[in-house]
Order: structure tokens, then sequence, then C-alpha cells
């Protein structure tokens, strides 16, 4: 007796709607299984989208087929066990090489035959087609959408996604506050901290109620929605909805903006040649170093452990090298101090 897998998926990403379609997927199947006599030894349950390989529980799926542990799969319709040519290519390979002997779909006749075989390949490429041409349709969409200054993408703060119209809206709520704070920005008299802290304190918060990334905080800044376009794949387009601030003031923003993002200056070199290599040989921390000038004029360096083990108290002490020594470098320092 032919023993059978099943196979349920769903790709859309609302839960509920998965879960009431895999639930029917595997009703009809279970109920199919029963009616034609077929001997279902084990279920394989997926939510994620066919269109690309890479699925962990149907490729867990066909290595059990592999390894011989049964010879048939039992699903509601061949797009459900594949979208794009390389997961079709191994169902139709499997059949080739005797691994999969039964096939059997609800909504789909199948048979291991050259013909059978080849009506499968045809109904796996409709699948493909389908979703690639469901892309282009998206894409198309977009490409409309842009034309007509529409953004398809979530809302920056101040604005939201009106449902009904598929539009960007100002926010009632927050449309002024974000202004405030923009205008605040460009005076230049605010880091980004600090400007994380007004936002905070006009209640511009992220979901949990706590305040925004500075990440976020330097994307919004940056953002040119706010002066009426909006940058798609890094070109930026003429936007139809209402602009929160002039084109003028969003330059006067940015230039303590990139003041902001400049990284900070290294430290100088004080000329402690001995620094970032040599390390304390009792406790193996690194070592560090201090310059004395004494009364007379004469300068002197001390090296001694840093002694920030939490475990190990260093016993070492301070570690006298005249300033010739450190210039010249040629006498050998303790073994006892050094590792």
């Amino acid at each position: 007796m032919i023993k059978y897998f099943i196979y349920c998926r769903k790709s859309s990403e609302d839960e509920e709607r998965q879960i009431l379609s895999i639930e029917a997927q595997l009703a009809e199947l279970k109920e199919y299984a029963k009616q034609n006599g077929l001997f279902v030894v084990r279920e394989f349950i997926e939510s994620k989208t066919a269109k690309e390989p890479g699925r962990e529980i149907f490729n867990q799926m066909l290595s059990e087929i592999e390894k011989g542990n049964t010879q048939g799969i039992l699903a509601w319709n061949p797009d459900r066990l594949a979208r794009n040519s390389i997961d079709g290519g191994k169902i139709i390979y499997l059949v080739d090489t005797g691994k999969i002997t039964s096939l059997k779909f609800p909504t789909f006749w199948f048979e291991p035959t050259p013909q059978g075989k080849f009506m499968l390949s045809i109904a796996f490429g409709q699948a493909k087609y389908y979703t690639d041409n469901l892309r282009e349709n998206i894409l198309r969409g977009i490409r409309q959408k842009i034309r007509r200054g529409e953004l398809s993408a979530k809302a920056p703060i101040g604005y939201f996604n009106e449902p009904r119209l598929r539009t960007i809206e100002p926010d009632k709520k927050s449309f002024n506050k974000v202004k405030k704070v923009l205008r605040a920005f460009a005076t230049g008299n605010y880091t980004l901290t600090k400007i994380q802290s007004k936002m905070f304190s006009l209640g511009l918060t992220n979901k949990d109620k706590k305040p925004l990334h500075l990440s976020t905080i330097q994307w919004m800044l940056a953002n040119p929605f706010y002066y009426g376009h909006f940058r798609y794949r890094g070109e930026i387009h003429q936007g139809s909805h209402k602009p929160m601030i002039s084109k003028k003031l969003f330059d006067k923003i940015q230039e303590p903006l990139k003041n902001n993002s400049k990284p900070r200056h290294k430290k100088k070199d004080k000329g402690f040649l001995f620094l970032g290599f040599a390390k304390c040989g009792e406790c193996g921390y690194c070592i560090t170093a201090d310059r004395k000038i004494k009364k007379s004029g004469r300068e002197y360096v001390y090296y001694f452990c840093t002694r920030k083990s939490k475990t190990h108290n260093c016993q070492q002490n301070r570690f006298f090298a005249g300033r010739k020594f450190c210039r010249t470098s040629k006498r050998i320092l303790s073994k006892s101090f050094f590792a």
C-alpha cells in the first residue's frame, strides 16, 4: 500500500486567514483520503510563500521521501507544492527516479506517465506565471502611483495612511508637533539627544510609549517627504501630499544634522610608546601611562596596570621609565610586570 504525506500551505501574512485556509485544506484532504482509501502517515503544514525556494517544512518532507519513508503526496493543488522552477523540478525529478509514485490532488489529475509529468510541469509553470504576472501588475501599479505623486509605503511620523483613498494625509494629533520639532532643530541649538527629549516631551514616542531611537530621528530629519517630495529607489520624486515645511527650511536642517553625524576626533598621541602592545605580566590586562614633570623641569613617564580585573587583585606597583628610555626603547622591561 502506498503511504501518503499531506502537505498544506498558505502564503498570506494574515494569521487568521492562514489558519482558516490551512484548516479548510486539511479538512478537504482528509475527506478526500477517506473517500479514496488513501493511507496517510503524516501531515506537513506550512505558512510560507512558495515564490522562492527554501521552505524548511517542504524540504523536510522531500527529505523523508528521498529516504523512502513514503511514496506519495496529497495536496490541494500543484501550486501548493511549488510556485518556482527549482521546487517544481525537485518534485518532477523524484517522480522520474521513482521516489514518488503517486501525487493526488482533489482539483488536478496526475499519473506518473510521460503525459502526466508533462501536464504536471505545465501546472507548475502556470503557478509560476501567475506569481510573476502578479508581481509585474503590482510594480506597474506602484509606478503609476509614483507618477501621480503618491508614495506606496508606511506614512512617516506626522502623517497617516488613509485606508479608503490609499493616500498619505496629515495626522491632526502629531502634524504640528513634528513641524515644531523640525523648526527647532533648524536653529542649530539642538543635538539629536536633545531633540529626542523634546519629541518625548511633546508625546512623539514609539509604539511602546518610549523615546524614539536616534537613528529614527536622524532618518526623519533627512526625509524629503516633509517638504513635499519622496525618495523611491534612490530617486527623489514630486509628491502630491501636503508638505510640512519648505525646501529652504529642509536645507537648513541638513547642516546641523551633518555636524551631528560627524565622527568624533581621536585623542592625540601623547607619546607613550608602550601602550597598545604591552600587558601586565600578573593579571594580563593592558597598561596605562602617566607623565609627571618635576620642579626641576625634568619629565618622567610612569607605566602601570589598569587593574580592571574583577577576579584578580593585581599587586603590581607603578613602573618608572625615564624620558630618554622611552624614546630609545633599548632596555628590556621587567618580566614580572609585562607579559
